[in-house]
């Protein structure tokens, strides 16, 4: 009874098409998990992702759940998450891709996640990294350690949207520091992202990070563009 009523004054809708939720469902419908455009890059030997970064950074291994598409589910998705502070949203798409990926060979073997991070100023504005709950769902499905103390923003940007590739990369590359480098010596990384759309800001992160010793660097995503 109580909870019919919570539901009809704060009903649940579904994040990506914003439709009322059943009683079954949770944060995203089953017709939308049906229709999202999942990429299966993973399972299918596909290269995108590392093709975005050739010639600029070396990557083992390279993922996206989804594919971005203006005005679609994943949009709104990304938009919930990271702007209306639906935290959940990370959890479920992290679980969504780790389980995918602890099937696979390739990712085994990684040791620790590291997300991308978010500057101290806009991380107290906003009060969450949106990926860190991405990111930490999953580590805990690969049995990795999730580390966020490592690779450091030190620049405080605005909306890098309308940059144009050269001059995204450009600013990127002095955007992040690396701390405490012993940490993530002789470990297989996998850095986690909700977006990739020209690979600037990873490869200023793969940059920054292969300044420790005998490292492997892969890469996850909620989407790319």
């Amino acid at each position: 009874m109580l909870k019919s009523i919570v539901n009809l004054f704060f009903p649940k809708v579904c994040y990506a098409c914003h439709n009322l939720l059943s009683d079954n469902e949770k944060t995203i419908c089953l017709d939308c998990r049906h229709d999202l455009p999942i990429t299966n890059f993973h399972f299918d030997n596909n290269d995108s992702v590392k093709k975005v970064l050739y010639g600029r950074a070396q990557v083992e291994n390279g993922t996206a759940l989804f594919r971005f598409e203006k005005k679609g589910h994943v949009q709104r998705l990304i938009h919930n998450l990271k702007y209306r502070k639906h935290e959940h949203i990370g959890f479920v798409l992290g679980n969504w891709l780790g389980g995918e990926l602890k099937t696979l060979e390739a990712y085994q073997d990684i040791d620790i996640v590291i997300p991308v991070p978010l500057h101290k100023n806009k991380l107290k504005t906003r009060g969450f990294n949106q990926v860190a709950k991405f990111g930490q769902q999953i580590a805990e499905t690969l049995n990795a350690q999730y580390v966020d103390d490592v690779l450091l923003k030190v620049t405080n940007t605005k909306s890098q949207v309308t940059k144009k590739r050269f001059a995204r990369w450009t600013n990127d590359n002095q955007l992040f520091t690396l701390k405490n480098p012993r940490k993530i010596e002789n470990k297989h990384i996998l850095i986690v992202d909700d977006l990739i759309t020209t690979g600037a800001t990873l490869e200023a992160c793969i940059l920054v990070l292969n300044e420790a010793k005998n490292i492997k660097i892969s890469i996850a995503a909620m989407a790319i563009a």
